[in-house]
């Protein structure tokens, strides 16, 4: 059974530099999807409370990605860096969810994949940035996080796996990962995770 993940189209420099250049702004885009990945979790306990085999990893993801906001909020309070007034708008995510299946069962395998693809790229990001930080602290505090959001890609994956073929799911993810690589490439540079 294949867990492990790829991305379809490594980061950019122009991305990196865009985070480097302005980190307050990163730190908090950063807090807010924390919170929305939390958010993202529950949101599969709401509308699937019936898949109680994955119920339990749904529930502690999304404690696990809130704590992850909890220690970015510390961060960033450390820095006297406010939270935002309001979560604004993922224009990437929104555009992979727009191309979901619209069917109960085929929109669940969807979700739960473009789950995965995300995590993966959270993962990819947060290793470029924890490369990039000379600070200690910040440094390991993003490794890690791309440990930790690595981990949720293959959760995902794996709650997948609990109600599809690997047939079906196997060749939707690499659909997702092309999806997701087109995604990435389409939106504006700027410092913020996506």
């Amino acid at each position: 059974m294949k867990l492990n993940l790829d991305i379809a189209v490594p980061s950019s420099e122009a991305w990196l530099d865009a985070v480097m250049s302005d980190f307050p702004s990163f730190l908090q885009d950063h807090a807010d999807c924390e919170r929305k990945a939390s958010a993202m979790a529950m949101s599969f306990v709401a509308k699937y409370p019936d898949r109680e085999e994955i119920l339990p990893e749904l529930i502690e993801t999304a404690i696990e990605e809130l704590e992850h906001f909890q220690m970015v909020h510390q961060l960033m309070q450390e820095r006297g860096i406010p939270l935002l007034h309001s979560i604004g708008e993922d224009i990437y995510v929104k555009r992979l969810i727009k191309q979901c299946h619209p069917g109960r069962e085929e929109r669940f395998l969807d979700r739960l994949l473009i789950a995965s693809v995300l995590e993966t790229r959270g993962a990819e990001r947060f290793r470029l940035v924890a490369d990039a930080l000379e600070e200690p602290k910040m440094k390991k505090f993003y490794k890690t996080l791309w440990t930790s959001e690595a981990k949720h890609g293959h959760i995902f994956v794996k709650m997948a796996l609990n109600y599809f073929e690997q047939d079906q799911v196997y060749p939707r993810l690499q659909w997702w990962i092309e999806k997701e690589a087109e995604a990435i490439e389409s939106l504006e540079i700027r410092a913020a995770l996506h």
